[in-house]
């Protein structure tokens, strides 16, 4: 051990036990082992956190504490921004602020704190091991045992790269755990990583993000899924996927059982996935669409349905799930041939972003996702064929990713998704930005979902071919009506344009009636009762 990192545990040698730490002696310790300066990290991303850790924080004293540099995937509890607001924090890397984005905002256009970066989760984990490795980090886990070895369960998630990066750079690591335990299932991280371990006085906090009810799953998701599984899975033989959040794609996924199945697809897309469990995915699953599933994290309820399908999930010796967010983006980004997920903006170019005026949102791991693998070298059909489509003859040949953006031409209290300019270029200038916060960039994008259509971007010769396939299924926003009918029609004849009808879809078609599960309800039939969905989601 280095004696940089031993002077520091000197400090707390009085308040350990080995590694463990008695609970009510949490906020001293930080006080002992943070000095002013240090690079921070936090735990947490858009499902576990360190919640406890992040309140002891909270709770140190500002002349004690203070100069730090957080370094964190996602700030989404309002402890993270109350030491920022406390004046104890200089500056601030991030991924995706969810929640406290508009008050993040509004710190940034106070300068209360500056901002180093909006990375993706992939970019800023990469960092952890070049210059922004972090000092002391703060982690979760379900269990630890005497010696401090930490079992992380279904919900690995972040902790082995932050872990990494700081036990291995002279930094200390310090978690919170459920519960302490003679013996544990299994060993996620050795216990010579950690250097602090204390039981929390309640279970970390997990946030069942990917849990959609199909109760709400409206008609015009059902006519954009039709027209994604016709349009864009069985044209290019997508069998390498990943899934955004949100409705739009769990219509999807409701509908590969019996439209999908239809149209005789069953094991010709949508067979490996780089996904969480999602719920909406059971039934799918069931039906013999899908061969394989790596997460990012887990979610609340799906531990015993996972456990049941060691053939599809990633499972460790115990029977639970074995998450990772750093490989998983690694493989939707280079082992995935699609990606398709939903954005609040998007403007003539292409160009997308979920940050909006007065909120800070940030990307999570959408624009690793959602862009062509430039480093990419092995082939697949889809890839090539993407690749093919609008090049130049004579050109060296290459494949490329699909990436779709699915949505309504308008979204919440009618607010136009086609914008002739993103806020971000407004919120860069206010917040001090060095670059608009965009989240998928136009030259990217290789298709465009509506209740309108599909624009097959990727096939479009020029500029102006792609803004008028953008207007052609921007529906009756400002920007739709603004088409020239002409080079609609003509992008149309040469299918870069497809309307439903196009594909052969009556929009009158396109009901509920298509979901494979129309209510939690059924979600946990199809799962042989073994899906256990968090309170919020029963209703009966």
């Amino acid at each position: 051990m280095s004696a940089r990192r031993s002077e520091r545990l000197a400090r707390i040698a009085h308040l350990r036990q080995g590694r463990h730490v008695q609970p009510d002696a949490m906020v001293e310790v930080l006080e002992r082992l943070i000095e002013a300066g240090d690079r921070v990290c936090v735990e947490g991303n858009n499902q576990k956190q360190a919640d406890w850790l992040s309140e002891c924080l909270a709770h140190t004293d500002p002349q004690r504490v203070h100069g730090l540099h957080l370094v964190q995937s996602v700030l989404s509890l309002p402890e993270h921004l109350d030491i920022i607001e406390r004046g104890q924090v200089e500056r601030l890397d991030f991924s995706f602020s969810g929640p406290q984005a508009g008050r993040l905002a509004r710190l940034l256009e106070g300068g209360q704190i500056r901002l180093g970066a909006i990375h993706t989760y992939l970019e800023l984990f990469a960092r952890y091991f070049v210059d922004l490795t972090p000092r002391v980090a703060l982690v979760a886990a379900q269990l630890a045992d005497r010696e401090g070895n930490l079992y992380t369960g279904p919900n690995t998630e972040d902790t082995p790269a932050i872990v990494e990066a700081t036990a291995f750079r002279d930094g200390i690591v310090i978690a919170q755990v459920n519960a302490v335990v003679d013996r544990l299932p299994r060993i996620d991280i050795p216990a010579d990583w950690v250097h602090v371990v204390a039981p929390a006085p309640r279970p970390h906090h997990v946030e069942p993000l990917f849990t959609r009810d199909p109760a709400l799953i409206t008609e015009v998701q059902v006519l954009m899924a039709m027209i994604a599984i016709k349009g864009l899975y069985a044209e290019y033989g997508i069998r390498r996927l990943n899934h955004g959040i949100g409705f739009d794609t769990a219509a999807i996924e409701l509908l590969l059982p019996t439209y999908a199945e239809s149209l005789g697809l069953r094991g010709r897309i949508c067979t490996h996935w780089a996904l969480n469990p999602h719920p909406t995915l059971i039934p799918a699953i069931e039906a013999g669409f899908v061969e394989s599933v790596h997460c990012f994290g887990s979610e609340v309820g799906m531990e015993a349905y996972v456990a049941a399908r060691p053939d599809v999930f990633f499972l460790g010796g115990d029977g639970s799930l074995r998450s990772n967010r750093a490989f998983c983006q690694a493989a939707g980004h280079y082992a995935c041939d699609l990606f398709i997920g939903s954005t609040l903006q998007i403007d003539l170019a292409g160009n997308s972003s979920t940050a909006t005026r007065g909120r800070i949102t940030g990307f999570g791991g959408a624009p690793n996702m959602g862009a062509d693998a430039r480093g990419r070298r092995h082939a697949s059909a889809a890839w090539l064929r993407a690749g093919a489509e609008g090049r130049a003859p004579g050109a060296m040949p290459r494949g490329r990713k699909l990436v779709c953006q699915i949505v309504e031409t308008f979204r919440e209290h009618m607010q136009p998704t086609f914008v002739e300019r993103l806020d971000a270029w407004d919120l860069a200038e206010a917040a001090g930005l060095d670059l608009p916060p965009v989240m998928i960039y136009g030259e990217d994008l290789t298709h465009l979902i509506t209740e309108e259509g599909i624009a097959h971007l990727c096939r479009c010769t020029d500029d102006a071919e792609r803004e008028q396939a953008i207007r052609a299924v921007a529906g009756f926003t400002p920007v739709g009506l603004a088409r020239d009918a002409a080079a609609v029609a003509s992008l149309r004849e040469r299918g870069i344009v497809q309307r439903p009808e196009d594909l052969g879809i009556a929009p009158r078609d396109a009901t509920r009636d298509w979901l494979a599960a129309r209510s939690i309800k059924d979600l946990v039939r199809a799962s042989g009762g073994r899906y256990q969905p968090p309170p919020q989601f029963r209703n009966w």
